[in-house]
C-alpha cells in the first residue's frame, strides 16, 4: 500500500493542495485563476489516482485501458507479484 501512498503524483497532487489552501487562507478574492488552480489540482488528483487504481489492478491481472501509463506491462507487473 505505501508504494501506491508514497507516489511522486499523489505527493505532488497534495503539495500543490497544500499551496492552493494556503493562499486561499489568505484575504485576496476568488478569480478566475482561482477556480482554474483548483480546476488543474482536482484533475492531477485524479490523475494520480486513476494510476494508482490501474497499477494495482494490471499487477492482479485485470485489464487495463489502452491509454493507461501501464498498458501493454501488464504482464510484467503480474509476474512481479507473483515472484515478490
Amino acid at each position: 500500500m505505501r508504494k501506491y501512498v508514497f507516489g511522486t503524483g499523489i505527493i505532488s497532487a497534495i503539495t500543490s493542495g497544500l499551496t492552493l489552501l494556503r493562499a486561499a487562507r489568505d484575504d485576496t478574492p476568488f478569480s478566475w485563476r482561482t477556480a482554474l488552480a483548483w480546476l488543474n489540482w482536482a484533475i492531477t488528483l485524479a490523475l494520480a489516482i486513476g494510476a494508482i487504481v490501474d497499477t494495482r489492478r494490471a499487477s492482479r491481472g485485470g485489464l487495463v485501458a489502452p491509454d493507461s501509463p501501464v498498458a501493454g506491462r501488464e504482464q510484467k507487473l503480474l509476474s512481479r507479484r507473483l515472484r515478490d
